[in-house]
């Protein structure tokens, strides 16, 4: 059997390639009918999530873990995949204030494949491979690799050698558990079924995606202690929009004006969750930034002074 012959039939065994029932007349639809078919299949995919939430669990306990010893969270993905992996990391940063080496998405074919597809970039193992040594990779970091069919080479050979050197690793795939054979140390396997348009794992595999990533990385900075309620307290203010979400959440989160926000948020040189604490516990900057030490950056046992409580 040639390899061609091989992956042809490989693909007719895939969820993900299948035909959709509820969209076979799609093209003879009218507008209205198909947005209908299409927000009907986008309705699945919150469920399909749901199902796998025991294992972002442990796929998120694993990255916590991970960023307490100095390790990094890596994405590898092509395609659609691949870009979803480096939107979510690129947006931890502002988001949260982490260094921007603290989570990476590599895409096959590098930066151009972010703007244009880069064909041929996912078929070789060996380019994942070598994507994993040139990042330095090693046993404190966790590599996720994500791949709506499970099988893109690029993203297996990412992940056959970020293991072998130590690294722990997940993998989110849209095809069913029952069909996964890698071995990884979490999988996290949403089954979305066949796509409106048959083989495009940008609609609902990359929706799906999309919302576990969030997850992996949201639940990772509330647990260490980026989010103070439901706001952000870490964020970088590197724009006016960010400057001004700034300000509003220390007034929300404080009750005081928009000039003492201001005031105090350039006494605490920028940064949100020093002028939380100095506010809500009546301390100056030096103390606030004691009590967050102490208190391993969360701020809720900053502003009480129980630093047992992280």
């Amino acid at each position: 059997m040639t390899e061609r012959k091989a992956l042809f039939d490989e693909l007719g065994t895939l969820t993900t390639e299948e035909r959709n029932k509820a969209s076979m007349k799609i093209d003879a639809s009218s507008l209205s009918e198909i947005l209908q078919i299409i927000n009907s299949e986008d309705k699945k995919v919150a469920f399909a999530v749901e199902v796998e939430l025991p294992y972002i669990e442990k796929a998120v306990e694993m990255v916590v873990a991970a960023f307490k010893r100095g390790g990094r969270l890596f994405y590898v993905g092509a395609g659609t995949s691949g870009r979803i992996g480096v939107q979510d990391a690129v947006e931890c940063p502002p988001t949260f204030g982490t260094p921007p080496e603290l989570i990476h998405g590599i895409v096959a074919g590098g930066r151009p494949a972010m703007f244009k597809a880069q064909e041929g970039a996912e078929d070789r193992e060996e380019n994942g491979e070598g994507e994993i040594v040139a990042h330095g990779i090693n046993e404190n970091d966790v590599v996720c690799g994500i791949a709506a069919s499970r099988r893109t080479p690029f993203v297996v050979g990412a992940v056959k050698k970020a293991r072998s050197l130590g690294a722990k690793t997940i993998f989110v795939t849209t095809n069913p558990r029952s069909q996964f054979n890698l071995d990884v140390d979490v999988a996290i396997c949403p089954e979305v079924g066949p796509e409106v348009i048959m083989g495009s794992t940008r609609m609902k595999s990359g929706t799906a995606q999309k919302m576990v990533l969030n997850m992996i990385t949201t639940a990772s900075m509330i647990r260490l202690g980026k989010i103070y309620e439901n706001m952000m307290v870490d964020l970088q203010m590197t724009n006016k929009k960010l400057e001004e979400r700034s300000k509003r959440i220390v007034m929300l989160i404080t009750g005081v004006g928009y000039d003492e926000a201001e005031r105090v948020l350039k006494e605490a040189d920028g940064h949100v969750k020093t002028a939380v604490v100095m506010i809500r516990a009546k301390v100056d900057g030096g103390e606030a930034r004691r009590r967050l030490l102490k208190a391993d950056g969360f701020v809720r046992p900053a502003i009480e002074g129980d630093f047992g409580k992280q």
